[in-house]
Protein backbone atom coordinates (compact mmCIF):
# COMPACT_ATOMS: atom_id res chain seq x y z
CA UNK A 1 0.00 0.00 0.00
CA UNK A 2 1.40 3.21 -0.66
CA UNK A 3 -0.98 5.21 2.11
CA UNK A 4 -2.57 3.35 4.90
CA UNK A 5 -4.26 5.99 6.03
CA UNK A 6 -8.08 5.22 5.93
CA UNK A 7 -10.39 7.71 4.91
CA UNK A 8 -13.52 8.74 2.94
CA UNK A 9 -14.10 6.84 -0.01
CA UNK A 10 -14.28 10.05 -1.99
CA UNK A 11 -11.07 11.21 -0.47
CA UNK A 12 -9.14 7.32 -1.28
CA UNK A 13 -10.38 8.67 -4.60
CA UNK A 14 -8.78 11.63 -5.44
CA UNK A 15 -5.48 9.91 -3.48
CA UNK A 16 -6.08 6.83 -5.95
CA UNK A 17 -5.96 9.02 -9.22
CA UNK A 18 -2.51 11.03 -7.86
CA UNK A 19 -0.97 7.34 -7.48
CA UNK A 20 -1.63 6.95 -11.26
CA UNK A 21 -0.53 10.27 -12.52
CA UNK A 22 -3.45 12.42 -12.41
CA UNK A 23 -2.37 15.99 -11.92
CA UNK A 24 -5.12 17.89 -12.57
CA UNK A 25 -9.36 17.32 -12.41
CA UNK A 26 -12.01 19.80 -13.63
CA UNK A 27 -15.14 19.74 -12.09
CA UNK A 28 -17.94 21.86 -9.85
CA UNK A 29 -18.49 20.82 -6.02
CA UNK A 30 -21.84 20.27 -4.91
CA UNK A 31 -23.30 18.78 -1.43
CA UNK A 32 -23.81 14.99 -2.89
CA UNK A 33 -19.94 14.66 -4.24
CA UNK A 34 -18.13 17.13 -1.85
CA UNK A 35 -16.73 14.01 -0.10
CA UNK A 36 -14.33 13.70 -4.00
CA UNK A 37 -13.44 16.90 -2.57
CA UNK A 38 -12.16 16.28 0.70
CA UNK A 39 -8.92 14.40 -0.90
CA UNK A 40 -7.79 17.06 -3.96
CA UNK A 41 -5.62 19.40 -2.25
CA UNK A 42 -4.02 17.09 0.61
CA UNK A 43 -3.49 14.36 -2.77
CA UNK A 44 -1.34 17.35 -4.35
CA UNK A 45 -4.09 17.47 -7.21
CA UNK A 46 -4.87 20.88 -9.05
CA UNK A 47 -8.61 21.47 -9.41
CA UNK A 48 -9.97 23.55 -12.10
CA UNK A 49 -13.13 25.24 -11.10
CA UNK A 50 -15.31 25.83 -14.49
CA UNK A 51 -18.44 27.66 -14.73
CA UNK A 52 -20.93 24.74 -16.04
CA UNK A 53 -20.40 21.11 -16.05
CA UNK A 54 -20.51 20.80 -20.16
CA UNK A 55 -17.15 23.30 -19.83
CA UNK A 56 -15.07 20.98 -17.50
CA UNK A 57 -15.87 17.93 -19.59
CA UNK A 58 -14.78 20.03 -22.66
CA UNK A 59 -11.51 21.02 -20.42
CA UNK A 60 -10.80 17.72 -19.76
CA UNK A 61 -11.22 16.81 -23.62
CA UNK A 62 -8.76 19.52 -24.24
CA UNK A 63 -6.14 18.41 -21.47
CA UNK A 64 -6.04 14.99 -22.50
CA UNK A 65 -5.60 15.82 -25.98
CA UNK A 66 -2.85 18.31 -25.27
CA UNK A 67 -1.34 15.94 -22.35
CA UNK A 68 -1.95 12.49 -23.84
CA UNK A 69 -3.11 11.55 -20.14
CA UNK A 70 -6.44 10.95 -19.51
CA UNK A 71 -8.78 14.21 -18.41
CA UNK A 72 -10.96 14.20 -15.71
CA UNK A 73 -13.80 15.75 -14.37
CA UNK A 74 -15.94 15.84 -10.74
CA UNK A 75 -19.73 16.18 -11.52
CA UNK A 76 -22.64 16.07 -8.86
CA UNK A 77 -25.70 13.43 -9.10
CA UNK A 78 -28.40 14.27 -11.75
CA UNK A 79 -28.26 17.62 -13.75
CA UNK A 80 -24.37 17.46 -13.13
CA UNK A 81 -24.00 14.53 -14.79
CA UNK A 82 -26.97 15.50 -17.71
CA UNK A 83 -25.07 18.79 -18.83
CA UNK A 84 -21.00 16.45 -19.26
CA UNK A 85 -22.62 13.64 -20.80
CA UNK A 86 -22.13 16.36 -24.35
CA UNK A 87 -18.40 16.42 -23.68
CA UNK A 88 -18.75 12.52 -23.14
CA UNK A 89 -20.11 12.15 -26.26
CA UNK A 90 -17.54 14.18 -28.15
CA UNK A 91 -14.85 12.24 -26.06
CA UNK A 92 -16.18 9.11 -27.36
CA UNK A 93 -16.84 10.33 -30.34
CA UNK A 94 -12.90 11.70 -31.36
CA UNK A 95 -11.28 8.74 -29.25
CA UNK A 96 -10.41 10.51 -26.40
CA UNK A 97 -9.57 9.33 -22.69
CA UNK A 98 -11.66 11.45 -20.17
CA UNK A 99 -12.50 9.90 -16.93
CA UNK A 100 -15.61 11.38 -15.40
CA UNK A 101 -16.16 10.44 -11.88
CA UNK A 102 -19.97 11.59 -10.19
CA UNK A 103 -21.87 10.94 -6.99
CA UNK A 104 -25.37 9.18 -7.52
CA UNK A 105 -28.34 8.38 -4.86
CA UNK A 106 -28.28 5.35 -2.95
CA UNK A 107 -31.76 4.46 -3.93
CA UNK A 108 -34.08 5.48 -6.71
CA UNK A 109 -36.55 2.44 -6.93
CA UNK A 110 -38.22 3.02 -3.86
CA UNK A 111 -37.90 6.64 -3.39
CA UNK A 112 -38.78 9.51 -5.28
CA UNK A 113 -38.91 13.46 -5.00
CA UNK A 114 -34.82 13.46 -3.80
CA UNK A 115 -32.88 16.15 -4.85
CA UNK A 116 -31.24 15.89 -8.38
CA UNK A 117 -32.80 12.66 -8.76
CA UNK A 118 -32.58 10.74 -12.10
CA UNK A 119 -34.53 7.33 -12.96
CA UNK A 120 -31.34 5.44 -13.94
CA UNK A 121 -27.75 7.82 -14.24
CA UNK A 122 -25.57 5.15 -15.64
CA UNK A 123 -28.04 4.24 -18.61
CA UNK A 124 -28.14 7.68 -19.11
CA UNK A 125 -24.26 8.38 -19.26
CA UNK A 126 -23.73 4.98 -21.16
CA UNK A 127 -25.32 5.65 -24.31
CA UNK A 128 -22.53 8.24 -24.50
CA UNK A 129 -19.37 6.50 -22.99
CA UNK A 130 -17.79 3.45 -23.88
CA UNK A 131 -18.95 2.28 -20.38
CA UNK A 132 -20.79 3.65 -17.70
CA UNK A 133 -20.91 1.53 -14.02
CA UNK A 134 -21.95 1.83 -10.26
CA UNK A 135 -19.33 1.20 -7.97
CA UNK A 136 -21.07 -0.32 -4.65
CA UNK A 137 -18.11 -0.68 -3.00
CA UNK A 138 -14.76 0.73 -2.26
CA UNK A 139 -12.87 -1.88 -4.20
CA UNK A 140 -15.19 -1.53 -6.63
CA UNK A 141 -14.26 1.94 -7.25
CA UNK A 142 -10.71 0.90 -7.61
CA UNK A 143 -11.49 -1.70 -9.55
CA UNK A 144 -13.07 0.78 -12.40
CA UNK A 145 -10.80 3.22 -11.85
CA UNK A 146 -7.61 0.99 -12.81
CA UNK A 147 -9.81 -0.77 -15.64
CA UNK A 148 -10.32 3.02 -17.22
CA UNK A 149 -6.52 3.87 -17.10
CA UNK A 150 -5.64 0.43 -18.57
CA UNK A 151 -8.14 0.57 -21.69
CA UNK A 152 -6.71 4.21 -21.91
CA UNK A 153 -3.63 2.81 -22.60
CA UNK A 154 -3.74 -0.52 -24.22
CA UNK A 155 -7.20 -0.47 -26.11
CA UNK A 156 -9.09 2.46 -28.57
CA UNK A 157 -8.85 5.78 -25.83
CA UNK A 158 -12.72 6.61 -25.35
CA UNK A 159 -14.60 8.04 -22.50
CA UNK A 160 -15.90 5.92 -19.44
CA UNK A 161 -18.19 7.33 -16.07
CA UNK A 162 -17.88 5.67 -12.67
CA UNK A 163 -20.53 6.84 -10.48
CA UNK A 164 -20.66 6.36 -6.90
CA UNK A 165 -23.39 6.33 -4.05
CA UNK A 166 -23.45 8.97 -1.87
CA UNK A 167 -23.03 6.93 1.33
CA UNK A 168 -20.29 4.99 -0.09
CA UNK A 169 -18.29 8.19 -0.65
CA UNK A 170 -18.90 8.96 2.73
CA UNK A 171 -18.18 5.49 3.92
CA UNK A 172 -14.13 5.06 5.77
CA UNK A 173 -12.12 3.09 3.29
CA UNK A 174 -8.35 1.70 3.08
CA UNK A 175 -6.37 3.05 0.20
CA UNK A 176 -6.24 1.54 -3.32
CA UNK A 177 -3.42 -0.91 -4.22
CA UNK A 178 -0.07 0.15 -5.44
CA UNK A 179 -0.82 0.87 -9.10
CA UNK A 180 0.26 -1.84 -11.58
CA UNK A 181 1.94 -1.58 -15.45
CA UNK A 182 -0.19 -1.11 -18.38
CA UNK A 183 -0.22 -3.20 -20.43
CA UNK A 184 1.12 -2.93 -23.84
CA UNK A 185 -1.01 -2.43 -26.88
CA UNK A 186 -1.95 -6.04 -28.78
CA UNK A 187 1.22 -7.09 -30.50
CA UNK A 188 0.37 -10.54 -31.89
CA UNK A 189 0.92 -9.57 -35.39
CA UNK A 190 4.56 -8.07 -34.97
CA UNK A 191 6.26 -11.40 -35.73
CA UNK A 192 5.60 -11.49 -39.74
CA UNK A 193 4.09 -8.87 -41.60
CA UNK A 194 6.30 -10.30 -44.41
CA UNK A 195 3.07 -10.85 -46.52
CA UNK A 196 1.53 -7.56 -46.46
CA UNK A 197 4.80 -5.51 -47.12
CA UNK A 198 5.72 -7.86 -50.00
CA UNK A 199 2.11 -6.48 -51.38
CA UNK A 200 2.63 -3.14 -50.50
CA UNK A 201 5.86 -3.29 -52.68
CA UNK A 202 4.97 -5.26 -55.48
CA UNK A 203 2.43 -2.13 -56.17
CA UNK A 204 2.67 0.35 -58.42
CA UNK A 205 0.41 2.75 -57.71
CA UNK A 206 -0.09 2.84 -53.96
CA UNK A 207 -1.87 5.16 -51.74
CA UNK A 208 -1.71 5.60 -47.96
CA UNK A 209 -4.57 7.63 -45.70
CA UNK A 210 -3.54 8.27 -42.33
CA UNK A 211 -6.05 8.94 -39.84
CA UNK A 212 -6.06 10.25 -36.41
CA UNK A 213 -5.42 6.83 -34.60
CA UNK A 214 -2.05 7.35 -36.64
CA UNK A 215 -0.67 10.61 -34.96
CA UNK A 216 2.13 9.40 -32.99
CA UNK A 217 3.67 7.63 -36.04
CA UNK A 218 4.51 10.63 -38.15
CA UNK A 219 8.22 10.01 -39.08
CA UNK A 220 7.37 6.20 -39.66
CA UNK A 221 4.76 7.16 -41.61
CA UNK A 222 6.90 10.00 -43.52
CA UNK A 223 9.35 7.32 -43.94
CA UNK A 224 7.23 4.51 -45.88
CA UNK A 225 5.66 6.75 -48.51
CA UNK A 226 8.83 8.65 -49.65
CA UNK A 227 10.42 4.56 -49.92
CA UNK A 228 7.91 3.54 -52.10
CA UNK A 229 6.87 6.74 -53.84
CA UNK A 230 3.42 6.45 -52.76
CA UNK A 231 0.98 9.29 -52.72
CA UNK A 232 -1.22 10.24 -49.52
CA UNK A 233 -4.60 11.57 -47.83
CA UNK A 234 -4.69 12.48 -44.38
CA UNK A 235 -8.13 12.73 -42.81
CA UNK A 236 -9.03 15.68 -40.98
CA UNK A 237 -7.91 14.50 -37.37
CA UNK A 238 -4.26 13.00 -39.22
CA UNK A 239 -3.51 16.40 -40.42
CA UNK A 240 0.55 16.72 -39.74
CA UNK A 241 1.60 13.01 -40.34
CA UNK A 242 2.55 13.99 -43.93
CA UNK A 243 5.00 16.54 -44.69
CA UNK A 244 3.21 20.02 -46.10
CA UNK A 245 5.74 19.35 -49.09
CA UNK A 246 5.84 16.14 -49.91
CA UNK A 247 4.78 16.32 -53.77
CA UNK A 248 2.62 13.69 -53.35
CA UNK A 249 0.68 14.20 -50.32
CA UNK A 250 -3.04 14.72 -51.40
CA UNK A 251 -3.87 17.01 -47.97
CA UNK A 252 -6.95 16.47 -46.32
CA UNK A 253 -9.20 15.96 -48.91
CA UNK A 254 -10.98 13.11 -48.70
CA UNK A 255 -14.33 14.99 -48.63
CA UNK A 256 -13.77 16.82 -51.90
CA UNK A 257 -16.17 14.56 -54.04
CA UNK A 258 -13.66 13.93 -56.96
CA UNK A 259 -11.31 12.86 -54.58
CA UNK A 260 -13.07 9.07 -54.91
CA UNK A 261 -11.66 9.46 -58.77
CA UNK A 262 -8.46 9.72 -57.13
CA UNK A 263 -8.85 6.66 -54.93
CA UNK A 264 -10.09 4.74 -57.43
CA UNK A 265 -7.16 5.40 -59.29
CA UNK A 266 -4.86 3.65 -57.08
CA UNK A 267 -3.55 -0.05 -57.65
CA UNK A 268 -3.57 -0.69 -53.40
CA UNK A 269 -5.12 1.52 -50.96
CA UNK A 270 -3.51 1.15 -47.17
CA UNK A 271 -5.93 3.01 -44.26
CA UNK A 272 -3.58 2.99 -41.33
CA UNK A 273 -5.56 4.39 -38.16
CA UNK A 274 -8.88 5.89 -39.64
CA UNK A 275 -12.75 4.93 -39.50
CA UNK A 276 -13.27 6.01 -42.63
CA UNK A 277 -16.77 7.95 -41.09
CA UNK A 278 -19.19 9.94 -42.65
CA UNK A 279 -17.04 12.96 -41.14
CA UNK A 280 -13.74 11.87 -42.78
CA UNK A 281 -14.83 11.08 -46.40
CA UNK A 282 -18.35 12.51 -46.49
CA UNK A 283 -19.39 9.61 -48.55
CA UNK A 284 -21.13 5.95 -48.22
CA UNK A 285 -17.70 4.77 -49.63
CA UNK A 286 -14.61 5.71 -49.67
CA UNK A 287 -13.91 5.17 -53.60
CA UNK A 288 -11.33 2.08 -54.15
CA UNK A 289 -11.55 -0.18 -56.90
CA UNK A 290 -8.12 -2.10 -55.85
CA UNK A 291 -7.48 -4.10 -52.90
CA UNK A 292 -7.44 -2.27 -49.23
CA UNK A 293 -4.99 -3.03 -46.41
CA UNK A 294 -6.54 -1.69 -43.66
CA UNK A 295 -5.02 -1.43 -40.28
CA UNK A 296 -6.59 -0.67 -36.93
CA UNK A 297 -7.00 -1.23 -33.39
CA UNK A 298 -10.85 -1.54 -33.41
CA UNK A 299 -11.91 -5.08 -34.88
CA UNK A 300 -15.58 -2.89 -35.19
CA UNK A 301 -13.60 -0.56 -37.53
CA UNK A 302 -11.75 -3.50 -39.36
CA UNK A 303 -15.62 -5.48 -40.25
CA UNK A 304 -17.22 -1.94 -41.71
CA UNK A 305 -18.98 -1.38 -45.17
CA UNK A 306 -15.10 -0.55 -46.43
CA UNK A 307 -14.64 -4.20 -46.52
CA UNK A 308 -11.18 -4.57 -46.36
CA UNK A 309 -9.61 -7.33 -48.25
CA UNK A 310 -6.62 -7.30 -45.44
CA UNK A 311 -7.81 -5.82 -42.41
CA UNK A 312 -5.07 -6.10 -39.91
CA UNK A 313 -5.62 -5.19 -36.38
CA UNK A 314 -2.53 -4.00 -34.65
CA UNK A 315 -1.23 -0.73 -33.17
CA UNK A 316 -0.52 1.75 -35.59
CA UNK A 317 3.03 2.41 -34.78
CA UNK A 318 4.23 -1.43 -34.36
CA UNK A 319 2.41 -1.99 -38.23
CA UNK A 320 4.51 1.13 -39.87
CA UNK A 321 7.33 0.44 -37.82
CA UNK A 322 7.90 -2.58 -39.46
CA UNK A 323 6.68 -1.64 -42.89
CA UNK A 324 9.73 0.95 -42.86
CA UNK A 325 11.99 -1.74 -42.16
CA UNK A 326 10.39 -3.93 -44.70
CA UNK A 327 10.70 -0.97 -47.62
CA UNK A 328 14.19 -0.01 -46.73
CA UNK A 329 16.39 0.09 -49.74
CA UNK A 330 13.69 -0.59 -52.29
CA UNK A 331 12.60 1.04 -55.72
CA UNK A 332 9.81 3.53 -55.55
CA UNK A 333 7.15 3.00 -57.81
CA UNK A 334 6.52 5.89 -60.49
CA UNK A 335 2.29 5.84 -60.66
CA UNK A 336 1.90 8.94 -59.65
CA UNK A 337 2.91 12.18 -60.39
CA UNK A 338 3.63 15.02 -58.63
CA UNK A 339 2.97 17.83 -61.07
CA UNK A 340 -0.74 15.95 -61.41
CA UNK A 341 -1.02 16.04 -57.47
CA UNK A 342 -0.17 19.86 -57.28
CA UNK A 343 -2.49 20.96 -59.68
CA UNK A 344 -5.56 18.72 -58.15
CA UNK A 345 -4.65 20.57 -54.34
CA UNK A 346 -4.48 23.89 -56.47
CA UNK A 347 -8.41 23.09 -57.90
CA UNK A 348 -9.35 22.14 -54.44
CA UNK A 349 -8.27 24.89 -52.93
CA UNK A 350 -9.98 27.21 -54.92
CA UNK A 351 -13.06 25.25 -55.03
CA UNK A 352 -12.87 25.95 -51.20
CA UNK A 353 -12.66 29.40 -51.17
CA UNK A 354 -15.55 29.75 -53.70
CA UNK A 355 -17.74 27.64 -51.54
CA UNK A 356 -17.30 30.00 -48.42
CA UNK A 357 -15.67 33.33 -49.47
CA UNK A 358 -13.05 35.27 -48.11
CA UNK A 359 -12.25 32.93 -45.19
CA UNK A 360 -8.91 31.68 -47.26
CA UNK A 361 -6.88 34.50 -47.39
CA UNK A 362 -7.67 35.14 -43.03
CA UNK A 363 -6.40 30.88 -42.80
CA UNK A 364 -3.02 31.99 -44.38
CA UNK A 365 -2.51 34.82 -42.74
CA UNK A 366 -3.50 33.76 -39.11
CA UNK A 367 -0.66 30.37 -40.19
CA UNK A 368 1.83 33.65 -40.57
CA UNK A 369 0.98 34.82 -37.40
CA UNK A 370 1.11 31.64 -35.32
CA UNK A 371 4.43 31.21 -33.15
CA UNK A 372 5.68 27.43 -33.65
CA UNK A 373 4.07 24.67 -31.93
CA UNK A 374 0.66 26.46 -31.78
CA UNK A 375 -1.78 24.11 -30.72
CA UNK A 376 -4.80 24.85 -32.07
CA UNK A 377 -8.71 24.27 -31.04
CA UNK A 378 -11.61 24.29 -33.28
CA UNK A 379 -15.19 24.45 -32.96
CA UNK A 380 -18.46 24.22 -35.58
CA UNK A 381 -17.74 27.33 -37.32
CA UNK A 382 -17.22 27.79 -41.26
CA UNK A 383 -13.52 28.83 -40.19
CA UNK A 384 -12.65 26.05 -39.51
CA UNK A 385 -14.85 23.79 -42.00
CA UNK A 386 -12.32 26.31 -44.50
CA UNK A 387 -9.29 25.81 -42.51
CA UNK A 388 -9.53 21.67 -42.38
CA UNK A 389 -9.10 21.71 -46.11
CA UNK A 390 -6.51 24.34 -47.01
CA UNK A 391 -4.15 24.52 -43.70
CA UNK A 392 -1.76 21.75 -43.66
CA UNK A 393 -0.06 21.50 -40.18
CA UNK A 394 3.34 20.75 -39.47
CA UNK A 395 3.21 18.34 -36.72
CA UNK A 396 0.03 15.91 -35.90
CA UNK A 397 -2.19 15.98 -33.03
CA UNK A 398 -1.65 20.08 -32.46
CA UNK A 399 -5.16 20.68 -34.57
CA UNK A 400 -8.22 19.85 -32.16
CA UNK A 401 -11.79 19.79 -33.11
CA UNK A 402 -14.83 18.20 -32.10
CA UNK A 403 -14.58 15.91 -35.45
CA UNK A 404 -17.74 13.15 -34.74
CA UNK A 405 -20.66 14.52 -32.11
CA UNK A 406 -19.79 17.81 -33.79
CA UNK A 407 -20.98 19.73 -30.46
CA UNK A 408 -20.91 23.76 -30.59
CA UNK A 409 -18.78 25.44 -27.62
CA UNK A 410 -16.09 23.34 -27.94
CA UNK A 411 -13.51 25.27 -28.75
CA UNK A 412 -13.11 27.89 -25.70
CA UNK A 413 -13.40 25.50 -22.56
CA UNK A 414 -11.17 22.54 -24.60
CA UNK A 415 -8.71 25.27 -25.14
CA UNK A 416 -8.41 26.30 -21.58
CA UNK A 417 -8.00 22.47 -20.77
CA UNK A 418 -4.92 22.28 -23.43
CA UNK A 419 -3.48 25.26 -22.31
CA UNK A 420 -3.35 23.74 -18.62
CA UNK A 421 -2.03 21.06 -19.91
CA UNK A 422 0.91 22.81 -21.75
CA UNK A 423 1.60 25.60 -19.59
CA UNK A 424 3.61 28.26 -21.09
CA UNK A 425 3.65 26.81 -24.70
CA UNK A 426 1.12 28.68 -27.32
CA UNK A 427 -2.55 27.71 -27.48
CA UNK A 428 -5.30 29.43 -29.63
CA UNK A 429 -8.93 29.04 -30.32
CA UNK A 430 -11.31 29.37 -32.63
CA UNK A 431 -15.07 29.84 -32.44
CA UNK A 432 -18.16 30.97 -34.20
CA UNK A 433 -20.77 33.69 -32.92
CA UNK A 434 -23.51 31.23 -32.30
CA UNK A 435 -20.74 28.51 -30.20
CA UNK A 436 -19.20 30.98 -28.39
CA UNK A 437 -22.37 31.57 -27.02
CA UNK A 438 -22.69 27.89 -25.47
CA UNK A 439 -19.70 28.25 -23.56
CA UNK A 440 -18.97 31.84 -22.88
CA UNK A 441 -19.10 32.10 -19.08
CA UNK A 442 -15.60 29.94 -19.37
CA UNK A 443 -13.88 32.77 -20.37
CA UNK A 444 -14.07 33.29 -16.48
CA UNK A 445 -11.50 30.56 -16.06
CA UNK A 446 -9.33 31.60 -18.70
CA UNK A 447 -9.39 35.24 -17.16
CA UNK A 448 -9.00 33.55 -13.26
CA UNK A 449 -5.66 31.78 -14.57
CA UNK A 450 -3.96 34.04 -16.23
CA UNK A 451 -3.74 32.24 -19.51
CA UNK A 452 -2.50 34.02 -22.41
CA UNK A 453 -5.04 32.72 -24.79
CA UNK A 454 -6.01 34.10 -27.99
CA UNK A 455 -10.00 33.21 -29.01
CA UNK A 456 -10.57 34.02 -32.38
CA UNK A 457 -14.82 34.77 -32.33
CA UNK A 458 -15.50 34.40 -36.11
CA UNK A 459 -18.71 36.52 -36.37
CA UNK A 460 -20.51 36.25 -40.23
CA UNK A 461 -23.74 37.41 -37.77
CA UNK A 462 -25.58 34.11 -38.28
CA UNK A 463 -25.84 30.26 -38.83
CA UNK A 464 -23.98 30.67 -42.13
CA UNK A 465 -23.92 27.10 -43.06
CA UNK A 466 -27.10 26.15 -41.70
CA UNK A 467 -28.59 29.07 -44.20
CA UNK A 468 -26.48 27.93 -46.76
CA UNK A 469 -27.95 23.82 -46.24
CA UNK A 470 -31.56 25.40 -46.52
CA UNK A 471 -30.93 26.94 -49.48
CA UNK A 472 -29.04 23.92 -51.38
CA UNK A 473 -32.22 22.10 -50.22
CA UNK A 474 -34.62 24.90 -51.71
CA UNK A 475 -35.67 25.63 -47.52
CA UNK A 476 -36.39 29.26 -47.10
CA UNK A 477 -33.53 30.06 -44.41
CA UNK A 478 -35.56 31.02 -41.01
CA UNK A 479 -34.11 30.91 -37.72
CA UNK A 480 -30.73 31.13 -38.67
CA UNK A 481 -29.90 34.80 -37.40
CA UNK A 482 -29.71 35.45 -33.41
CA UNK A 483 -28.91 39.30 -32.10
CA UNK A 484 -25.58 38.74 -30.73
CA UNK A 485 -24.10 41.14 -27.85
CA UNK A 486 -21.25 43.38 -27.89
CA UNK A 487 -18.56 40.51 -27.99
CA UNK A 488 -15.69 43.12 -27.24
CA UNK A 489 -17.78 44.62 -24.18
CA UNK A 490 -18.32 40.82 -22.95
CA UNK A 491 -14.95 40.09 -23.28
CA UNK A 492 -13.94 43.07 -20.97
CA UNK A 493 -16.53 42.97 -18.93
CA UNK A 494 -15.04 39.27 -17.78
CA UNK A 495 -12.00 40.92 -17.64
CA UNK A 496 -10.43 39.48 -20.93
CA UNK A 497 -8.47 41.47 -23.41
CA UNK A 498 -10.51 41.73 -26.24
CA UNK A 499 -9.41 43.31 -29.86
CA UNK A 500 -11.21 44.24 -32.92
CA UNK A 501 -9.14 44.66 -36.23
CA UNK A 502 -10.09 46.52 -39.31
CA UNK A 503 -7.61 44.94 -41.61
CA UNK A 504 -5.73 41.30 -41.78
CA UNK A 505 -2.20 43.25 -40.92
CA UNK A 506 -4.15 44.27 -37.72
CA UNK A 507 -5.54 40.97 -37.71
CA UNK A 508 -1.92 39.36 -37.09
CA UNK A 509 -1.10 42.27 -34.77
CA UNK A 510 -3.66 41.41 -32.58
CA UNK A 511 -2.97 37.37 -33.35
CA UNK A 512 0.80 37.85 -31.77
CA UNK A 513 0.28 40.40 -29.55
CA UNK A 514 -2.38 38.12 -27.45
CA UNK A 515 0.40 35.28 -26.99
CA UNK A 516 2.18 37.73 -24.87
CA UNK A 517 -0.60 39.21 -22.79
CA UNK A 518 -1.21 38.19 -19.34
CA UNK A 519 -4.81 37.06 -19.64
CA UNK A 520 -6.90 35.81 -22.73
CA UNK A 521 -7.91 37.94 -25.36
CA UNK A 522 -10.99 37.58 -27.70
CA UNK A 523 -10.28 38.71 -31.17
CA UNK A 524 -13.17 39.85 -32.86
CA UNK A 525 -13.18 38.70 -36.64
CA UNK A 526 -16.01 39.05 -39.83
CA UNK A 527 -15.72 38.65 -43.23
CA UNK A 528 -14.83 42.36 -43.75
CA UNK A 529 -11.74 41.59 -42.76
CA UNK A 530 -10.89 40.50 -46.38
CA UNK A 531 -13.27 42.20 -48.08
CA UNK A 532 -11.71 45.42 -47.24
CA UNK A 533 -8.70 47.46 -48.99
CA UNK A 534 -6.48 46.31 -46.51
CA UNK A 535 -7.40 42.86 -46.39
CA UNK A 536 -6.99 42.30 -49.58
CA UNK A 537 -9.02 41.90 -53.17
CA UNK A 538 -12.80 41.76 -53.32
CA UNK A 539 -14.13 38.35 -52.98
CA UNK A 540 -17.08 36.55 -53.67
CA UNK A 541 -20.28 37.38 -51.68
CA UNK A 542 -22.35 34.34 -50.34
CA UNK A 543 -25.29 35.42 -52.17
CA UNK A 544 -23.21 35.06 -55.57
CA UNK A 545 -21.90 31.52 -54.43
CA UNK A 546 -25.35 30.20 -54.54
CA UNK A 547 -25.77 31.69 -58.43
CA UNK A 548 -22.50 29.30 -59.33
CA UNK A 549 -24.91 26.04 -59.41
CA UNK A 550 -26.72 27.73 -62.75
CA UNK A 551 -23.00 28.70 -63.82
CA UNK A 552 -21.89 25.64 -63.26
CA UNK A 553 -24.62 24.18 -65.78
CA UNK A 554 -23.96 26.41 -68.51
CA UNK A 555 -20.22 25.49 -67.74
CA UNK A 556 -21.15 21.67 -68.83
CA UNK A 557 -21.18 22.70 -72.20
CA UNK A 558 -17.87 23.88 -72.46
CA UNK A 559 -14.37 22.90 -73.06
CA UNK A 560 -13.15 22.98 -70.46
CA UNK A 561 -11.70 19.64 -68.45
CA UNK A 562 -14.99 18.71 -65.74
CA UNK A 563 -12.14 19.67 -63.21
CA UNK A 564 -11.62 23.01 -64.04
CA UNK A 565 -15.56 24.19 -64.45
CA UNK A 566 -16.45 24.62 -60.67
CA UNK A 567 -13.07 27.15 -60.46
CA UNK A 568 -14.09 28.87 -64.12
CA UNK A 569 -17.76 29.32 -62.63
CA UNK A 570 -16.30 30.88 -59.60
CA UNK A 571 -14.09 32.92 -61.50
CA UNK A 572 -16.61 34.41 -64.03
CA UNK A 573 -18.75 35.34 -60.87
CA UNK A 574 -15.56 37.23 -59.65
CA UNK A 575 -15.42 38.84 -62.80
CA UNK A 576 -19.63 39.66 -62.79
CA UNK A 577 -18.96 41.67 -59.49
CA UNK A 578 -16.09 43.55 -60.63
CA UNK A 579 -18.10 45.04 -63.96
CA UNK A 580 -15.22 43.07 -65.82
CA UNK A 581 -17.62 40.19 -68.03
CA UNK A 582 -20.81 40.30 -69.11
Amino acid sequence: MSDQVTRPLGAQISHMLKARGVDVIFGIPGVHNQEMYRGIEEAGITHVLARHEQGAGFMADGYARASGKPGVAYVITGPGLCNVMTPMGQAYSDSVPVLVISSCLDETAARRGQLHQMKDQEIAAGTVTDWSHTAHSAQAAYGLVDRAMQEFASARPRSKHIQVPIAQLQAMAEPAAVPVVPAEPEQHLRADLSGYIDRIKAAKKPLFIFGGGAAKTAPAARAVVSALGAASFVTYAGRGIMAPDDPLFFGAALARPDSAGIVASADLVVVVGSELAEVDIWRAHLGHTAPMIRVDIDAEVLSDPQRAELPVQMDAGLFLEALVEGVEGGTPAAGWQAADVARTRAHWRAEVDAERPGIVPLCDALRAALPEGTMIYSDMTQFAYVAKEVWDMPAPAHWHHPYGFGTLGYATPAAIGGAIARKGAPTLAIIGDYGFHYTMQELGVAVELGLSLPIILWDNGKLGEIEDSMVRAQIAPNAVIARNPDFCKLAEAFGARAEKPQSIEEFQAAVRAAFDAEGPTLIYATPALTASPKGGSKRIGAGSYRNCRPLLIQCKGCLLPAADQYSHAAGLLGQLERGQAG
